[in-house]
């Protein structure tokens, strides 16, 4: 079958193939023709919002380079970085003052910091959970200050949890969880401010130095029905954010030294960290335990599992990490008497090695 033309009428009344030319210019009309168009090819909407446009690139650059922002000046790098996530409820206002501006400069480069964001955290708003999981681990900083400690341990037992940690224990509150989770757990270890009640048998309980002077940190050997587990319980120090000294948190920076130094050198394959860090897992100042450790919200949880403060929880600073073990899924607890949420996951005990 012969190719057909497209066929445009000749100076002598006939017929012959239309130049490229026009069917290009042809589509440029079909496409950026009428008011469309002329707005388009109005050079004000490309000139109006350069300042926004600059703030939707430094806002793009800020969330890729967060971990080249110094921690000289009031820890301004770990303070990014804890709070990192929630720079994107800056995009959709990029965006709206964009639109009331009318400028396709700003439009575009609005697109650039959406990407990043969803290159970051894209992947925690996807459903990870598992159904596997042979032992389920739980972890909640119940406050020294808790009004109802026997509600809130009876709350945390009914996660199911075979192995449960409590910080910020107090020497006057112990006596009650003791009481109120006996029942559902015969073994357990207080030591200092932090605990650990198991449904399985524990061994090698000890200390571990954090470097602060008193016990906010130890750890422990589970032996669950699969396999032996060293569980790390650990409550590293408060961070704070003043106006003069900016995030201040060289304490708790030492202390995630000492603590990630006790990790590595423990002998068993299966170890899972348990606790409150202070920190979260994009803040660089904790590389020392996230570096050697798999975060399970990250790897089998739903959405971010922010755990403070409980009446509005804003970031993750509660951990529930893994290495050798496999996360199935994680998830946060229901409120308790706390100003933190408890948080809770599913692992499997992997063998050999």
């Amino acid at each position: 079958m012969a190719q057909q033309a497209y066929m445009t009428e000749t100076d002598n009344g006939g017929s012959g193939p239309e130049p490229r030319g026009d069917r290009l210019r042809r589509l440029y009309d079909r496409l950026l023709g009428g008011r469309f168009g002329d707005r388009l090819r109005d050079r004000r909407i490309w000139r109006r919002g350069l300042v926004l446009a600059a703030c939707a690139v430094l806002l793009a650059v800020v969330m890729m380079l967060h971990s080249r922002i110094p921690n000289t000046i009031g820890n301004l790098g770990s303070l990014t970085e804890t709070f990192l996530p929630w720079l994107g409820l800056l995009i959709p206002v990029l965006l709206l003052l964009a639109v009331i501006r009318k400028s396709a400069t700003a439009l575009i480069a609005v697109l650039l910091p959406a990407l990043v964001w969803l290159n970051l955290f894209g992947g925690q708003l996807t459903d990870k959970t598992a159904t596997g999981g042979g032992l389920t681990v739980a972890t909640h900083n119940v406050n020294a200050e808790n009004p109802d400690p026997a509600g809130t341990a009876r709350d945390v037992a009914a996660s199911g949890a075979d192995v449960l940690a409590l910080e910020e224990l107090t020497a006057s509150a112990v006596p009650t969880y003791e009481r109120a989770l006996d029942s559902t757990y015969p073994y357990h270890s207080v030591q200092g401010t932090v605990g650990v009640w198991s449904k399985y048998p524990l061994t090698g309980v000890r200390a571990v130095d954090i470097d602060l002077g008193w016990t906010r940190a130890m750890r422990a050997t589970v032996t669950a029905p699969a396999g032996q587990v060293a569980v790390y319980v650990a409550h590293l120090p408060s961070v704070r954010v003043k106006m003069e000294a900016g995030f201040t948190a060289r304490q708790r920076d030492r202390s995630a030294d000492f603590l990630g130094e006790a990790i590595a050198h423990e002998p068993l394959k299966n170890v899972v960290l348990l606790g409150d860090l202070n920190g979260t897992m994009n803040d660089r100042a904790l590389n020392a335990v996230t570096s050697q450790m798999r975060s399970t919200q990250g790897a089998a949880g739903n959405g971010f599992g922010f755990s403070w403060p409980a009446s509005f929880p804003m970031a993750r600073i509660d951990q529930i990490m893994v290495r050798g073990l496999k996360p199935e899924s994680s998830w946060t607890l229901p409120e308790t008497a706390s100003d933190h949420l408890p948080i809770a996951a599913r692992v499997s005990v992997t063998t050999g090695g």
